[in-house]
Order: structure tokens, then sequence, then C-alpha cells
């Protein structure tokens, strides 16, 4: 026995009102499918409300989404068919009260497929779309805090990265600042590690970005 028995397709072009009637023929066996190219027309057609209704979006006289909204309470299962496949359509269209969302981009037996899963609790839904769907609800990855480059360093050790990056020798820099050698290379052991660098040409390019030194 067919899960419906009456049916509503409501798309303002013959040719994808043909395509989605004979998907909706092909999945439910003897349904009755009422067309409509409009939303007036679809109003008018739905005094005895649709078990089920493929519903395009871009209608000549306004949006799918209406159409959704008058038939959901009703008791109406609405599946959008359309070519549009951004958040800006898909998500009104489901918060109307879409159970479905499909792309004109496949065969009528492909869209049959999808819409005898209906029986078995699986709502119909383009694979781009699911895909869309679960990104769309996945959580954020939590991303640790990073320290801006300015703040990362100290002052003395911004200075020793810049005469570092000028070439500059730890004893030479060391002399320059009036420091030990061994402090200096303390203050360059703690810059590598605050810049996650290992080499002095790694730390030269950092230095260049952070403009302490010209190209």
């Amino acid at each position: 026995m067919s899960v419906f028995s009456h049916a509503l397709v409501v798309d303002d072009l013959a040719s994808s009102r043909d395509w989605l009637a004979q998907a909706v023929a092909l999945a439910f066996a003897g349904i009755s499918i009422a067309q409509a190219a409009s939303l007036a027309q679809a109003r008018a057609a739905c005094a005895s409300p649709p078990q089920l209704a493929l519903i395009d979006l871009g209608l000549p006289d306004g949006s799918g989404v209406e159409l959704i909204e008058h038939l959901h309470p009703r008791g109406t299962l609405c599946v959008v068919a359309t070519v549009f496949d951004d958040d800006a359509h898909l998500f009104p269209a489901l918060h109307a009260g879409a159970q479905g969302y499909v792309l004109k981009d496949q065969s009528p037996q492909s869209l049959a497929l999808m819409l005898t899963g209906i029986a078995e609790g699986r709502p119909p839904l383009s694979p781009s779309i699911a895909r869309r769907l679960l990104r769309h609800f996945q959580p954020m990855p939590t991303m640790a805090p990073v320290m801006e480059p300015s703040a990362a360093l100290t002052p003395r050790e911004t200075e020793v990265l810049r005469l570092i990056a000028k070439g500059m020798s730890v004893s030479e820099t060391a002399e320059l600042l009036t420091l030990s050698r061994h402090t200096v290379a303390g203050y360059l052991k703690d810059i590598y590690r605050k810049l996650a660098v290992g080499t002095r040409a790694e730390a030269t390019l950092e230095a260049l970005r952070r403009g302490l030194v010209a190209p």
C-alpha cells in the first residue's frame, strides 16, 4: 500500500513539474498528483491539503516558503525541489516546516528512491544538502588563544632579535647591549621558544615579518 494517496507538485516550469510528478509516481504507485505553476494555483488546489507536496522555491508570485508555511501546519509533508543549494534558501525553508530538500540535478529514478525512504523515516535530502546540514551543526573547534606577536616578546628580547636578524653574532650583540654573552644566549633561547623557530634564518624571517629589520 502506498504511503501517500494524494500529492501536489508546484513549479512554474512545465518540464520541472513533469519531472517531479514522474518521480512521485515512481515512488508511490497509484498516487493522485495535482500540479500548480504558482502560489495562487497551489492554494486553489489545497482546499483539501495534500499528504505530500513537492515545492519549488522560486515561483512567479512569491516564494515557495510561503506555501510551506501554509501547508505544514495542516499536516502536509513538504519537500523542497529547487536549484538553490545555499544557506539563504535552505534554512528558511526548513524553518518554515520543510521535511526534505532535494536538488534538480538528478534523474526521476534517483529522486523516487529518496522519496520512498520517507516510509522508513529517512528525510529526502540531496547528498550535498545533507553535508551542508552536518557542517552547519558541527561545533566549531576550540582554538587555543594566540598571543599577539607584539606582546610575545619583551622589549629586550625584541632588541636582541633585531640585532641577530641584522647578522650580528651573540658576542657582538652582547657587547652592543652591554650584556654578558650567556645572558644574550638565554634571551635568544627564549626568543626561539616563543616564536616556535629553531634556526637563525627562521628568526630572521620573523623579524622581517614584524618590521624589525628592512628586507
